[in-house]
C-alpha cells in the first residue's frame, strides 16, 4: 500500500476496512474517529512550519519564581521565624489555599475587590484566602476549640497593584502566630509583641520601631471628634493608609470621597500626630475631650497594663504608642500594632528602602463568634510577618555584601581517578547516608550529606572543580589501591591536604572534621 501516500499505513487500512464494510454494519461513530485522524495527520504533514502560538513567556503580574539561591535564603528566614513560633510554645496548622467565597466576604468589607474568586465548582463558589486569620477563626469554631496556641506559614493572595521594588506581590507568604481563648488581660497580646520582637532581631534586619495602638481607642477618637457611627470603618480604612500618605492627602480622601466634614477631620489630625510610650498613655487618659468616651478609657487602661508587661519582657523601648495606626480590617477589636524598620540594612551611606510594615497584628475578639451557629466567643490576638518583604531586605544585604549562597548542604564528595569504579562510588556513597542517618539518631546532629557524579567513569580533575565550585568540603576518593589495602583517602577541598585512613574508621572521621569546622 506504498502507493498510497506518506500517511500511516494504519490508517488508511482502517479507513478501508469501513468503507469495503456492507453499510448496514458501517459504525459511523467509528468511521467519523478515523475521518478525524486522517485529516489531523494530513493537516499536520501539509503544514510543517506553522508558527508556535504568539505569546510571552512569564509569571503572572505580582507572582515570581525563586531560584535555589533564593530558596536558601527564605529557608533560613523561615527556619529563623518558626524556631520562634515552636519556643513560645505554637502548635503548626494548615488550611485550605481557597475558604468559601460567603465566608469571606463579610469579614473584610473594603477589602472585599482585592479577593481573588474562583470559578464554581461543584456548586460551591470559592474564594482564594486573603489572610491566615479568618481560616483560623473559621477552624476554632468548626472544631469547638476555646483554646489554642498555633503558627501557620502559608501563601495568601490579594488582587492588588504589585510593587514589587518594595516587596510587595499578588501571591506572597504569610507567618502567623495567634494564640485564642479567655486569659487575663494583655499577658498574651504582651507575648505576640515579644515574639514580634524576638524575630525581627533574629533576623538582623536593622533597628526597628513596633508601632501599637487600640481599636477602642480609634473609635473612641473618631466618637469624640464628631465621625458619623455609620463612617468609622470606612475612615478607619482612610487612616490606614498614613504610612504610604501624608496626612493631608488621606485628610482630602476623608472629605472629598468619603463625605465627612473637613472640621471633623481637623480634630481627628490633631490626634493622630500623637506618638509615646505610656506617659502618653497616661496623658490621654486625662484628654477633655477623649476620657468622654468610655470605650477610649478602657483601650488606654489596657494599653498601660500592657506597657507594664512589655517593660519586665525588656522590649518597652521597641514599643511606640502612635494613633495615627488604625490597620484597616474590620475584624479587630482591641491593641493592634505594626513594626517598622527605622533603616535598611544595606551598606552605610545608601538610601534606606521603604518596604513598608514587616510585621503587623492584633486583638480580634468577635470573629469565631462569626463562624460558630450558636455565637460562642473565644478571644484571639495574634501576629504576621510579611516574608515577602522581609525577604527583599535579605537578598539586598547579601548583595551589598557580595556574600556567596551555598544552594546544597552536600558535605562530602565520592570520587574515584580510575575508571570501572562506579559499583564501589555506589557502595560507598551508600554507606554514607546510611551513616549519616545513624549519626543523626545518635548525637542529634545533621545528617551526613553525600553526592556524585552520575557518569560511569568521570575525571578526577572534573569531580575536583565540581567540589570547589559547589563549595563541597570533604572529598573522599576510593581507586583500586585503596580497594586492595582497605583504606580511603580523605581530602579537603580548600586546603587540597590529603590523609590516609582505615576504610572502618571513614563516617568517625567526618563527623569528626565538620563538627570542628
Amino acid at each position: 500500500m506504498s502507493h498510497l501516500g506518506p500517511l500511516r499505513r494504519g490508517v488508511w487500512a482502517a479507513l478501508l476496512r469501513q468503507l469495503l464494510r456492507p453499510p448496514r454494519a458501517v459504525c459511523t461513530r467509528t468511521v467519523g474517529c478515523h475521518s478525524q485522524v486522517a485529516e489531523a495527520v494530513l493537516t499536520s504533514r501539509l503544514k510543517p512550519h506553522q508558527e508556535k502560538p504568539n505569546f510571552i513567556l512569564k509569571v503572572p503580574k505580582g507572582t515570581r519564581d525563586l531560584d535555589p539561591q533564593q530558596m536558601v535564603v527564605r529557608e533560613k528566614i523561615l527556619d529563623e521565624i518558626i524556631s520562634c513560633f515552636k519556643r513560645h510554645g505554637a502548635e503548626g496548622l494548615d488550611t485550605p489555599a481557597f475558604e468559601l467565597t460567603e465566608m469571606l466576604t463579610e469579614k473584610y468589607e473594603d477589602n472585599f475587590g482585592l479577593m481573588y474568586d474562583l470559578k464554581d465548582q461543584g456548586g460551591e463558589l470559592l474564594s482564594l484566602r486573603y489572610d491566615l486569620t479568618v481560616p483560623f477563626a473559621r477552624y476554632l469554631a468548626m472544631n469547638k476549640l476555646k483554646k489554642m496556641k498555633r503558627y501557620q506559614v502559608g501563601k495568601v493572595w490579594r488582587r492588588e497593584s504589585p510593587t514589587i521594588v518594595q516587596g510587595r506581590y499578588r501571591e506572597f507568604c504569610q507567618c502567623d502566630f495567634d494564640i485564642a481563648g479567655e486569659f487575663d488581660p494583655m499577658i498574651p497580646d504582651a507575648e505576640c509583641l515579644k515574639v514580634m520582637c524576638e524575630i525581627l532581631s533574629g533576623l538582623q534586619l536593622g533597628d526597628f520601631l513596633i508601632k501599637v495602638n487600640d481599636r477602642r481607642v480609634v473609635d473612641g477618637m473618631f466618637a469624640v471628634c464628631g465621625v458619623p457611627e455609620s463612617k468609622f470603618r470606612t475612615i478607619c480604612t482612610s487612616m490606614d493608609k498614613l504610612d504610604k500618605m501624608s496626612w493631608e492627602d488621606v485628610r482630602h480622601e476623608m472629605v472629598a470621597k468619603k463625605g465627612l466634614a473637613p472640621e471633623v477631620a481637623d480634630r481627628i489630625g490633631e490626634y493622630v500626630q500623637c506618638h509615646g510610650g505610656i506617659s502618653l498613655v497616661e496623658e490621654l487618659s486625662k484628654d477633655p475631650n477623649l476620657s468622654q468616651s468610655q470605650l477610649a478609657l478602657q483601650g488606654l487602661a489596657d494599653l498601660k497594663l500592657l506597657f507594664e508587661y512589655l517593660t519586665l519582657f525588656g522590649i518597652a523601648e521597641k514599643i511606640s504608642f502612635d494613633l495615627s495606626l488604625a490597620r484597616g480590617l474590620d475584624y479587630y477589636t482591641g491593641v493592634i500594632y505594626e513594626a517598622v524598620l527605622l533603616q535598611s540594612p544595606g551598606q552605610a551611606g545608601t538610601e534606606a528602602l521603604n518596604v513598608g510594615s514587616v510585621a503587623a497584628g492584633g486583638r480580634y475578639d468577635g470573629l469565631v463568634a462569626q463562624f460558630d451557629p450558636k455565637g460562642h466567643n473565644v478571644p484571639c490576638v495574634g501576629l504576621s510577618i510579611g516574608v515577602e518583604r522581609i525577604f527583599f531586605l535579605v537578598e539586598q544585604k547579601m548583595k551589598a555584601s557580595g556574600k556567596k549562597v551555598r544552594t546544597t548542604e552536600t558535605q562530602v564528595f565520592v570520587a574515584t581517578p580510575q575508571k570501572n569504579f562506579l559499583r564501589e562510588r555506589l557502595k560507598l556513597i551508600a554507606e554514607l547516608w546510611d551513616a549519616g542517618i545513624k549519626v543523626w539518631q545518635r548525637w542529634y546532629q545533621s545528617d551526613l550529606g553525600a553526592e556524585m557524579l552520575f557518569k560511569n567513569n568521570p575525571k578526577l580533575l572534573t569531580q575536583l572543580h565540581y567540589c570547589e565550585k559547589t563549595d563541597i568540603p570533604l572529598m573522599v576518593i576510593i581507586g583500586e589501591q585503596e580497594q586492595s589495602e582497605g583504606v580511603i583517602k580523605l581530602r579537603s577541598v580548600a586546603s587540597r591536604e590529603e590523609v590516609t585512613i582505615n576504610r572502618e574508621s571513614l563516617v568517625a572521621e567526618i563527623q569528626k572534621r565538620l563538627s570542628d569546622s
